[in-house]
């Protein structure tokens, strides 16, 4: 007479290991704020500030370890201030880089435009290092499309909205080309003459100092507008540095509801992913010092 009879491995008898389960998290999100704090980061475009180069709603790659690192390296600065950098490598002119204004918590993102030493003037918008007016050409204008999170209709970009010959709306600015005494170029919005910020200086920056401008030189708080105005505060400590902005990930039109997944595509802009933030070289001008 045949019986049968129910058995179970001890394997399958055995209960989850909610330790090892916990442990195995914990270690990741070890590993994961390592990576942001040590090597990269992602980073988020809130504002104006570096148009034409990053529209308000890019997404970027910032790397961590091109300077060394400080205590704006950790994620979230859990760290307080402490004054210089392990593996310091001071940036190139024409960087764009993220920096911590001193006595806050928040990034902001500016371009490296003078180093420890360098005399920096503007005068009537045109910048000058060391005595020497930076090359500074008119280019095509910027046609930069009107959406949600450039819906130029505000400060001194109201009144730039034409229709562009596909029938879509831009957002028409004018660009000059910026060349450093490096050879690095890059592009840079001129609304006109704006009392504040177009003249400024002349100021030396101090020994382990950068100091840092917008893009879009007059819708961009930096080192020339102090802290009160929410600016830099003049040339920056070295250790504020957080990092090197490399290149954009994707880039959102604002649109986008979290609800929705489908809007997550149609929100995306074409073009910008992939867009390196190195600036290029003019070939026209031989890589030589400020000074």
């Amino acid at each position: 007479m045949a019986t049968s009879q129910t058995t179970q491995s001890p394997a399958a008898r055995k209960g989850t290991d909610w330790w090892a389960e916990i442990k195995g998290i914990l270690w990741l999100v070890v590993a994961v704020l390592a990576f942001h704090s040590l090597i990269a980061k992602p980073f988020y475009i809130p504002s104006e500030s570096m148009m034409p180069t990053l529209l308000k709603g890019d997404r970027l790659v910032v790397t961590k370890f091109p300077f060394g690192w400080s205590w704006v390296s950790p994620s979230f600065h859990v760290l307080p201030p402490i004054k210089g950098r392990i593996f310091g490598h001071m940036p190139e002119r024409g960087d764009i880089v993220i920096v911590t204004p001193p006595g806050q918590s928040s990034d902001y993102i500016k371009r490296v435009i003078g180093l420890p030493g360098d005399t920096v003037e503007m005068r009537g918008g045109q910048l000058y290092l060391n005595g020497k007016p930076v090359k500074r050409v008119l280019a095509q204008p910027a046609m930069i499309p009107v959406d949600a999170n450039i819906p130029c209709d505000e400060g001194p970009q109201a009144g730039h909205q034409v229709t562009g010959k596909d029938g879509k709306l831009y957002c028409q600015l004018t660009v000059f080309r910026e060349t450093l005494p490096n050879g690095r170029s890059y592009d840079t919005i001129d609304f006109g003459y704006m009392p504040q910020g177009d003249d400024y200086g002349p100021i030396t920056v101090p020994a382990d100092h950068v100091f840092l401008m917008g893009d879009n030189r007059d819708q961009s708080a930096d080192s020339r507008f102090p802290l009160v105005a929410l600016g830099l505060g003049g040339p920056v400590p070295f250790e504020n540095v957080g990092g090197r902005a490399e290149f954009i990930t994707f880039s959102l039109d604002g649109t986008s509801q979290i609800w929705n997944p489908v809007s997550w595509i149609t929100a995306l802009r074409s073009g910008r992913a992939g867009t390196s933030l190195h600036p290029s070289r003019d070939p026209t001008v031989a890589a030589q010092p400020a000074r």
